[in-house]
C-alpha cells in the first residue's frame, strides 16, 4: 500500500546538508512509526510548493515560517512542535534575524542605511521581512526608509546580492546565516553582521489541520525519539539542531505584534 502523507524540511534544506536533512527525516519516519502513525512516507519531499503544499490534507510533517504561520496558513495547519537551534542568536525556542552589510562598509548603524537597497527574501518571511520591518520602523519617515527594495526568493540570494553589491543591506536568520558559515558559503566573507532584530519563536514544525489530539500526541512523541536518538546525532548536529520544545500556539502572535507595531508608526511594508 502507498503511503499518502507527504513530508517536507522546506525551510533550512542546504544542498551542502542534503544527506544530514534526507537523515533526519528516514530518522523521524521511523520514530513516528514506532509511535504509532501508519503510513509514513519513507522519503522526503523535495522543493514542494507553498503554502499549497502545507494545506494538504496529506501533510505528515513539515516546517513553516512564523509569519505565514499566522496569516496564510493560520488555523489549517497544526503546531507539533518548535525546534532548538545551536547557532548564535537563537535562545532555547527563539531566533532573531542578523542584519547584514558588506565587510567593507563604513557605516555602524542601521539609521546610517537610509536611502540605501535593502534585499529581501519575501514578504511573507519573519526574519527577512517582517523583524526587519520592526526593526526600521521607528527610523522611517512618511513611511520610507529605504531608497529601494529588492525581492530575492531567499536568503542565501539575499546574502548573495549584499555580498556582489547589488544590496547595501540584508536580514537573514539566524539560524541560516550559522549554516551558510558551517558549510563555508564564499560570500560570508565578504559581508558583517551590522546588528540583530528581536527575537520571536522560532521555525514551527507543522501537520495537517485536521489532525486528532491522539495523532498530535503520537507525532511528537516521534518527534522527542528521534531528538534522543544516538543514531541521529550526527545529522542533527549537521543541521544545527539541539531539540524541540513545544509551544503554545499564542506564542507566535509575537509575529502579529510585530507587524501592528510597525503599522502603527506608518511603516506598513518595507521600503
Amino acid at each position: 500500500k502507498l503511503s499518502m502523507n507527504v513530508a517536507s524540511l522546506p525551510m533550512y534544506d542546504l544542498p551542502e546538508a542534503a544527506a544530514a536533512t534526507e537523515a533526519l527525516l528516514r530518522g523521524l519516519a521511523r520514530h513516528f512509526a514506532g509511535s504509532g502513525i501508519e503510513d509514513v512516507p519513507a522519503e522526503l519531499l523535495r522543493r514542494p510548493p507553498l503554502p499549497e503544499h502545507w494545506l494538504s490534507p496529506d501533510l505528515l510533517f513539515s516546517q513553516t515560517c512564523g509569519y505565514p504561520f499566522r496569516n496564510a496558513i493560520k488555523g489549517r495547519v497544526r503546531l507539533l512542535a518548535t525546534p532548538c537551534y545551536d547557532a548564535a542568536g537563537a535562545e532555547g525556542p527563539n531566533y532573531r534575524s542578523l542584519v547584514l552589510v558588506r565587510a567593507d562598509a563604513r557605516e555602524q548603524s542601521l539609521a546610517e542605511f537610509k536611502g540605501a537597497t535593502a534585499a529581501f527574501n519575501s514578504t511573507d518571511s519573519q526574519s527577512g521581512y517582517n523583524a526587519r520591518r520592526f526593526l526600521v520602523a521607528p527610523l522611517a519617515q512618511d513611511g520610507r526608509f529605504f531608497g529601494k527594495t529588492v525581492e530575492t526568493g531567499g536568503h542565501a540570494l539575499s546574502l548573495a546580492a549584499v555580498a556582489a553589491g547589488d544590496a547595501d543591506v540584508a536580514a537573514v536568520d539566524c539560524v541560516s546565516y550559522a549554516l551558510f558559515q558551517r558549510y563555508r558559503r564564499p560570500q560570508m566573507a565578504k559581508v558583517r553582521v551590522l546588528c540583530s532584530t528581536p527575537s520571536a519563536p522560532g521555525l514551527p514544525y507543522v501537520t495537517a489541520g485536521d489532525s486528532d489530539p491522539e495523532r498530535l500526541s503520537k507525532l511528537r512523541d516521534g518527534l522527542r525519539a528521534a531528538m534522543a536518538d544516538p543514531a541521529l546525532a550526527a545529522a542533527r548536529e549537521a543541521l544545527l539542531l539541539r531539540d524541540v520544545m513545544l509551544l503554545p500556539d499564542s506564542a507566535y502572535e509575537r509575529m502579529d505584534e510585530m507587524e501592528a507595531a510597525a503599522v502603527a508608526r506608518g511603516y506598513p511594508a518595507l521600503g
